[in-house]
């Protein structure tokens, strides 16, 4: 037997060269997605040296699409939609279908079909969820009103996706006439489908997690979640006909709506976030680098409606709405890029011949392009709007509290279920706190008046001052990944020598660990535990 086969040699490549490459993007400050991407390029059949299996690769692609909109549904929230939707829903459809149009008037100067423009015009139309999550969260502006009028226009554009991954193969199968009756079985599928899961899997699919939550478990529990993931998929292409995509996009969306859907979130996470790179690095692997001089034209053309097409139609639509010109830059901004459902449309277009090769290869480098941009534009837009309003007012301060904490105050880093704890109990007692989290969803924050909320990444240096970390008497970190926590006492305790440290850990590694790094403290829960329990046996003796 070889000991280098096929699949290994596909995963191992891929895996090694996405970290090298992403890590070498994160430090030019690019999304990590270009170090992907160009990762498959390097292992494609279109650059000299080692050529990863294709084949395999792409069936580790779907393999990803089924974890990446699993994933989707897991965080899909009706409740931000719903607090936006009036701007949101029609304001992404509007700029869905400009971005389309302009898309298939491009596919029509280069001579493609009608089939081949559209799915153009929409990978096009479609901004990356990733890329606009953190470009939002490096600005600190997640939870302000713009904010979240981009994430649920980002919602309204995954939805709609997620709708054309089902009709596009029943537009190629149609052909003619007959389109209109692929059209209507593909549509009675996906309603049957749909039926399905929200009368019997809306049941069966939270009590089959609840009972194996109750096991105690937690290897069973992470496997439940991947079989109810892949196994709905699955289970929706080989019994309703409808694409793995849009099964698990449902699969998610129904977890979603169990109390463990947070719990299934983290412990999948890692295996999503595998496969993910694994699909970007296959999506990588079908780029041509020789369209980037075969077809200059074209390809400025695809990136001027990338980035301004779309983007100058996200801005009108927001001032039709009567919003500021700063709240209309930020939309428009955020979507000057294409990503995770941009790559999915064009190999799904492709595999079925309605997108010629150079198309798909188009938006690859389009995609790769914007993306890199997108910082830019970013800072373009900030630069102007401090100009024209004298100054960028602090709305990474959720509750508008405010930002500069003078000396004495304790930091908290995590609001989940300790921290939330401790950031109750010292505003409660009168301490003035600021709290630091990373997650999206922000409902539950402290809106106290001595509690101040910092969002983005709590290792970042940046924030960490923004936090007054070198006037603070004290740092609490709350979250329960070890590795992120080193990090962040590791930086606190260069920014303040003098500053007490207490972490939370969840074995003796981890408080060694951390303890190292510069904690003063590391409370491991299992033993405060095992003290209270001595007390309690203890009293009355």
């Amino acid at each position: 037997m070889p000991h280098v086969t096929p699949l290994i040699g596909t995963i191992v490549a891929g895996l090694v060269l996405a970290f090298i490459l992403g890590q070498i993007a994160f430090r030019l400050r690019l999304s990590p997605l270009i170090g992907y991407l160009l990762a498959g390029i390097a292992v494609g059949p279109f650059t000299p040296g080692y050529v990863a299996d294709q084949s395999l690769a792409n069936e580790l692609a779907e393999l990803g699409v089924i974890l990446l909109m699993f994933g989707v549904g897991l965080h899909f929230s009706v409740k931000d939609l719903m607090a936006v939707r009036k701007i949101a829903v029609p304001g992404a459809l509007g700029q869905i279908g400009v971005a389309t149009l302009l898309g298939m008037g491009l596919a029509w100067l280069l001579g493609w079909s009608v089939a081949g423009g559209f799915v153009f015009g929409l990978a096009l139309s479609v901004a990356s969820t990733v890329v606009l999550l953190r470009a939002l969260q490096e600005r600190r502006i997640l939870d302000t009103e713009r904010g979240q009028i981009a994430v649920g226009w980002l919602i309204v554009e995954d939805l709609a996706m997620v709708l054309a991954l089902v009709l596009i193969p029943a537009i190629a199968e149609g052909g003619g006439g007959s389109v209109a009756t692929a059209l209507a079985v593909t549509v009675g599928k996906v309603v049957a489908f749909v039926a399905f899961m929200l009368i019997v899997g809306r049941r069966a699919v939270p009590w089959m997690l609840h009972s194996v939550a109750h096991s105690g478990s937690r290897e069973l529990f992470r496997l439940a979640v991947l079989a109810i993931a892949l196994g709905v998929a699955f289970g929706a292409a080989l019994l309703f006909g409808v694409s793995f995509a849009l099964g698990a996009f449902f699969a998610g969306m129904i977890l979603a709506e169990s109390p463990l859907s947070q719990r299934a979130a983290e412990e999948t996470l890692p295996l999503r976030d595998a496969f993910a790179v694994l699909f970007f690095v296959s999506v990588g692997m079908l780029f041509n680098p020789d369209i980037l001089t075969d077809e200059p034209l074209a390809l400025l053309a695809t990136v001027l409606i990338i980035m301004f097409g779309k983007s100058i139609a996200a801005f009108g639509i927001v001032r039709a709405f009567g919003k500021s010109n700063k709240t209309a830059l930020t939309i428009a901004a955020s979507l000057a890029q294409i990503g995770e459902f941009s790559f999915i449309l064009a190999t799904l277009g492709f595999s079925l011949e309605l997108l010629p090769s150079d198309g798909r290869d188009l938006i690859l480098a389009g995609a790769i392009i914007s993306i890199m941009l997108n910082p830019l534009l970013f800072s373009l837009i900030d630069r102007f709007a401090a100009r024209v309003a004298g100054g960028v007012e602090p709305e990474h301060a959720i509750g508008g509290q405010p930002p500069a904490p003078v000396r004495g105050h304790v930091v908290i880093v995590g609001h989940g279920r300790v921290g939330s704890i401790v950031a109750k109990g010292l505003t409660d007692a009168g301490e003035r706190v600021t709290v630091i989290e990373a997650q999206a969803d922000k409902s539950g924050l402290p809106a106290h008046e001595k509690a101040t909320v910092l969002a983005g990444n709590p290792a970042s240096g940046a924030l960490l001052r923004e936090a007054g970390i070198d006037k603070a008497r004290m740092l609490f970190v709350a979250i329960p990944e070890s590795f992120e926590a080193g990090q962040i006492v590791e930086q606190a305790r260069a920014l303040n020598p003098a500053l007490r440290i207490v972490a939370r850990a969840h074995s003796d590694a981890e408080s060694a660990y951390l303890e190292t790094h510069g904690a003063d403290r590391a409370i491991m829960g299992e033993r405060e535990i095992a003290r209270r329990m001595i007390d309690e046996a203890l009293i009355g003796r």
